[in-house]
């Protein structure tokens, strides 16, 4: 039975060769395959079926080309092969993508904390020589929650942003952080009023002891030790700073503490308010319904306090120019406005221990730069306690990142 199947697949080979004269190799293996005495030598392959040379179809060897996908492989393993290149690029355009999106984030942050200070200057450089003019702090606010309250109703007609539907018992709730927000800004112009900037803000430097002392009253939290000692060298400071101040004034010296007192105040209650999740109530929508509220309650106090002071006689009777006193107001006005929108939208893009950092960065420039645009005397002791102030709430707000306040257990 062998004998016979070597003889068929021989005779196939033959017929084959006969049909392909032009293959030299062909006819020399139909030969050798034809002769009796070679049946051994002619290749047979498994049970019996031909062995075709190269160049038959079915016989040809496959060599993996790199021109094609997956280098001669399957279809399915072709595909693997693409899938598996495409998973294995796809992380390092991932970070690609992240790292751009890490730079913009940081150019956005920068370019906001950038105009956050450069408004802030200008609004205590003006704000200071129109208070020196007009010695009128409440007037004065009065007409800075003005100006805010026709931006915000002009950022709500043009859809800039959305406008809150609150119920009569929200309204309520922002009523008592209206009134503290209005009172913290009337004596902030107070404090401005009476003495430098620089040493305003540097009583202003305070903060962070009302803000520990008022969230361990309302919020229920206790501070660590830590924390607590870094209040030693704010207080210290400006303990320093106010005995060697030449512009010294107790009204102003009080009227500062007052103002972190009620703008504390302010703080925490928003934190309690904004806990609520009311949908419809952002940071922004927050902020812009205490400013207009706050002006409705400025009017009266304005009225009732200093009277209608702002009008055309009396500045006239004063020798002051009108023109350029309101337009000095006007630029106040707009910078307190837009300082605090952008602080609020800086708030809502980064964490409060970084906001509080870079409001204790923003304190230095608001003091070096008034110091040098009114060449304020300032002694060496003077500038020594307002350094360690400031140092010190630089180091309470590090500290407040590492040891977050834990609340009180009933």
């Amino acid at each position: 039975m062998q004998a016979m199947a070597a003889s068929t697949s021989c005779s196939s080979s033959v017929a084959w060769a006969a049909s392909s004269p032009s293959s030299l190799t062909s006819r020399r293996h139909a030969a050798l395959c034809s002769s009796p005495s070679s049946f051994s030598r002619c290749p047979v392959a498994g049970a019996g079926a031909p062995v075709l040379p190269l160049g038959i179809r079915g016989g040809r060897l496959l060599l993996p080309s790199p021109l094609l996908p997956g280098g001669g492989k399957s279809g399915a393993a072709a595909r693997n092969t693409v899938a598996t290149a495409a998973a294995a690029s796809s992380p390092a355009d991932g970070a690609v993508k992240a790292e751009t999106a890490g730079i913009s984030r940081t150019l956005q942050l920068g370019s906001m904390i950038l105009v956050w200070y450069l408004l802030n200057i200008y609004f205590n450089i003006y704000n200071k020589l129109v208070l020196k003019a007009v010695p009128f702090p409440y007037t004065i606010t009065t007409f800075q929650f003005a100006s805010g309250s026709f931006f915000i109703t002009l950022m709500w007609l043009l859809n800039l942003h959305p406008k809150p539907s609150l119920s009569l018992g929200q309204y309520a709730k922002i009523l008592p952080l209206a009134l503290v927000h209005m009172m913290g800004n009337v004596f902030t112009n107070m404090s401005l009023g009476k003495v430098a900037v620089s040493f305003t803000h540097t009583i202003k430097a305070m903060e962070p002891f009302f803000s520990i002392l008022l969230s361990v009253l309302f919020l229920g939290e206790t501070p660590s030790f830590l924390v607590l000692g870094s209040l030693l060298p704010i207080v210290g400071g400006v303990v320093l700073a106010s005995m060697t101040e030449v512009s010294f004034n107790w009204i102003g010296f009080w009227s500062a503490m007052a103002s972190n007192l009620t703008n504390q105040s302010r703080n925490v209650f928003s934190k309690k308010l904004l806990a609520d999740k009311v949908e419809t109530l952002d940071d922004i929508n927050l902020f812009s319904i205490m400013t207009i509220m706050s002006f409705l309650l400025s009017v009266p106090l304005m009225l009732s306090v200093e009277g209608i002071k702002f009008s055309p006689s009396y500045l006239q009777s004063t020798g002051v120019n009108l023109q350029e006193l309101c337009v000095k107001a006007a630029l106040a006005g707009t910078c307190f406005h837009f300082y605090q929108q952008v602080s609020y939208s800086l708030l809502a893009r980064v964490s409060p221990v970084t906001h509080s950092v870079a409001n204790c960065v923003k304190r230095v420039v608001v003091i070096v730069s008034s110091v040098l645009f009114f060449r304020t005397p300032i002694s060496p002791i003077n500038a020594l306690g307002t350094g360690v102030a400031l140092a010190g709430v630089f180091l309470y707000s590090r500290l407040k990142k590492k040891a977050k306040p834990k609340a009180k257990t009933a």
